[in-house]
């Protein structure tokens, strides 16, 4: 018996071509930005660091389903993040700078994580530990998701300088764009000393609580911009 030598006719749909896969990689920053300020209006504003005990139940367990709701946004917003390094490190290695590229895979895996690990920590505490009475557990983990925010300001920082500076040694920003991303990754890297006691400047601040997260965000746009105005690649890496 012989096999049939009759060829499968190719799929001839949208979904099944690289442009379209290289499309929706590179616009994974904008639908990160979108995803991000979703979960940030439904999860609301944290109680600051050493809230009371009223305070952290009113909150984790108060607001209990916005904040489940909240994480699935979130998690989606993380996961783009990754995507969008992903299709940034393979822009920036068809450019000749696949070191800046690496760099921007190492860093979004430990932005990743540590983004993780905090809506870990927010959905925990909403699900089950704050009607548990635990109220030295409940503050703890509250200080820990703040200090977690804070030291992911590193590979923040890191995520950015990779892009501004693969890009700008690729030719693909201009000088005045790479003088203002290096400024965000001053800024960026400045927000992991934001350990003071209380005020602007605190782990709970309005540095972290907004300067940080905007810098990610603009970054996110401003790259997208870029690698979209490049054009689709004839690619079947995708």
């Amino acid at each position: 018996m012989s096999a049939s030598t009759t060829a499968m006719p190719s799929s001839t749909s949208a979904y099944t071509t690289s442009a379209f896969w290289e499309r929706f990689w590179l616009t994974s920053g904008l639908q990160f930005v979108l995803l991000f300020l979703v979960a940030a209006v439904l999860y609301g504003a944290q109680p600051h660091v050493g809230a009371s005990a009223d305070a952290l139940v009113a909150f984790y367990g108060g607001e209990r389903t916005r904040i489940l709701i909240a994480a699935p946004f979130a998690g989606l917003a993380v996961l783009n993040l990754l995507w969008f390094s992903a299709a940034l490190r393979t822009a920036l290695a068809d450019a000749g700078q696949s070191g800046w590229g690496a760099a921007a895979t190492a860093a979004s895996a430990a932005l990743g994580a540590l983004f993780f690990l905090q809506i870990a920590l927010a959905t925990a505490l909403a699900y089950s530990i704050a009607g548990s009475g635990h109220q030295a557990l409940i503050s703890g983990w509250n200080d820990l998701a703040w200090a977690l925010t804070v030291l992911s300001s590193f590979p923040r920082a890191m995520l950015i300088m990779s892009g501004v500076f693969g890009l700008w040694r690729a030719g693909l920003i201009s000088n005045t764009l790479f003088a203002a991303g290096v400024a965000a990754v001053v800024l960026g890297v400045l927000g992991g000393t934001t350990w003071l006691r209380d005020g602007f400047w605190a782990p709970d601040g309005a540095y972290s609580r907004f300067v940080s997260p905007v810098l990610l965000l603009l970054w996110a746009l401003v790259v997208s911009k870029v690698l979209l105005s490049r054009g689709l690649a004839a690619r079947g890496a995708w």
